[in-house]
């Protein structure tokens, strides 16, 4: 046994690399990814229906940042999630007229709304997400809690990459 011993089996072919123009960790990371948003959707419009039956998948995460923030504005709301604004007001209005977010002036302009979460929404939310945690603190029990940090703080850089 020579060097290559702690060498992948990637590694030891001729195609490993970027010399032939494939990137082999940024397809194994798209693969992953796939993978891992394709559950995360379904998860989600399991916990969006748990939050009321009516609920959009998509509108769930909004409930997640109106909590995060307190409030924002829709076009605010439509940058930090990268749609458009019609989509946004699409979904806002459904969240509003399922009595889970309100609408109230913003105060720093008169003409603009910010929307908020209702006290009706942020229990129905917190139940569902205090369940969802629960289910992590399960399927991670194996995980050293560095590990779960980690996988957070990357989470967290892919997400802020992407924003920019």
């Amino acid at each position: 046994m020579g060097a290559d011993v702690h060498r992948s089996d990637t590694e030891n072919e001729p195609s490993a690399g970027r010399g032939n123009g494939v990137d082999h960790e940024f397809l194994a990371l798209e693969r992953e990814l796939a993978v891992f948003l394709r559950r995360a959707r379904a998860n989600s419009g399991e916990m969006a229906r748990e939050v009321h039956p009516e609920l959009e998948p998509a509108a769930y995460g909004l409930l997640v940042r109106l909590e995060e923030t307190g409030g924002q504005r829709g076009t605010e709301l439509a940058g930090y999630f990268g749609i458009g604004k019609a989509t946004m007001s699409r979904q806002l209005r459904a969240l509003e007229a399922l009595g889970l977010v309100t609408r109230e002036p913003d105060p720093a302009d008169g003409r603009a709304s910010l929307i908020r979460i209702t006290d009706e929404g942020r229990a129905r939310f917190r139940r569902v997400r205090d369940a969802r945690r629960a289910s992590y603190v399960q399927k991670l029990a194996n995980w050293d809690r560095a590990e779960i940090a980690e996988l957070a703080r990357l989470l967290h850089q892919l997400n802020a990459s992407a924003e920019s």
